[in-house]
Parts: structure tokens; C-alpha cells; sequence
């Protein structure tokens, strides 16, 4: 059994738009297509692009802040990665870790990565990085009575504070 989500905003977007959901998408490679598509980062979320790595806002989070860091190349397995990616990929997980305390005073996070269908893997082709933000009593009674997940910020807004975040840092 998995959880429900109370969304916000920019919910309806989703079921009006069949494109967005997860069967469409598992016709190709959603991370492939932000790649390839640097002209709608805003629209896709991605917050930011490296030389090897990009991280994008999860659509479908577990918790507020629920991003993704991906290798730019289409690879699944973390053999596949060279040195550089595997040192850029830790460099953005670190530096989105420190962006995420800044805007929005995580105290904790869970990062993982889900290796194949089996072990979790939404998008088993394309490996990628969870970084999941955590508050002291984050988990509240709606999930306890209802299995439900509140998330209490858009995707919209939390994108616009994450790329600030990110631009400011770079000055």
C-alpha cells in the first residue's frame, strides 16, 4: 500500500495533462527529455545543470524539497559512471544539501539511490540520486490515520526559492 499526497497548486496541471503521468513518461526517459531541453528548466524543474550532473525538483515528492540528482548521460548502473561523475554527483548532492538547510531549515535528510526495478527504482534505466529533506516531527498524523503525505509548498514556489538560493551563491 503507498501513500497518498495532498497537493497543492499546481495539482490540476497534472491530471489535465496525460504527458506528465508516470505511464507516459515510462515511454521514455523524463530525465533524457529535461536533459535534452535545457530551454524549459523552469518548467521542469530542474534547479540546477553541472558538467556531468543536473538535479531537478521531484514531481511526485515524498516531502517538501524532494529533489533528484542525475547523471547528464543516460546510465543505470553506478559502474557505468566515470570519476568525474561520480565526484560531481556527491558535489551536488552536498551543495543542494546546504541550499535545502538555507531555504528551508531541513535538520536532516535521507539520501539514496533505488539500483533496478526490484530494488524501488521508479525510472530503472536513468540512475539517480534522492535527497529528501526531514524535520523533527515531520511525520505527522495524516499518515499515521489516512496513509496520506501533506506537502505544504508548490513545486512552483519551492523551484523559484531553490534557484534564487542557487543564483545568490553564485555571486
Amino acid at each position: 500500500m503507498s501513500a497518498d499526497t495532498l497537493w497543492a497548486p499546481w495539482r490540476l496541471d497534472y491530471i489535465k495533462n496525460p504527458d506528465r503521468k508516470p505511464d507516459a513518461a515510462a515511454k521514455g526517459c523524463f530525465l533524457c527529455d529535461y536533459r535534452d531541453n535545457s530551454g524549459n528548466d523552469a518548467e521542469n524543474y530542474v534547479v540546477s545543470r553541472g558538467q556531468t550532473m543536473f538535479v531537478v525538483l521531484n514531481r511526485f515528492p515524498y516531502n517538501n524539497g524532494h529533489l533528484l540528482v542525475a547523471p547528464l548521460a543516460h546510465k543505470q548502473s553506478l559502474d557505468e559512471l566515470t570519476e568525474n561523475e561520480m565526484l560531481e554527483s556527491v558535489e551536488q548532492i552536498r551543495q543542494m544539501i546546504g541550499v535545502l538547510k538555507a531555504t528551508l531549515n531541513a535538520e536532516g535528510f535521507n539520501v539514496g539511490l533505488n539500483l533496478g526495478h526490484v530494488a524501488g527504482a521508479g525510472l530503472p534505466g536513468h540512475l539517480h540520486w534522492h535527497v529528501v529533506p526531514r524535520w523533527n516531527g515531520d511525520s505527522n498524523f495524516m499518515t499515521v490515520v489516512s496513509d496520506t503525505n501533506v506537502i505544504p509548498q508548490s513545486l512552483q514556489t519551492l523551484y523559484d526559492l531553490l534557484r534564487q538560493a542557487i543564483d545568490d551563491a553564485k555571486v
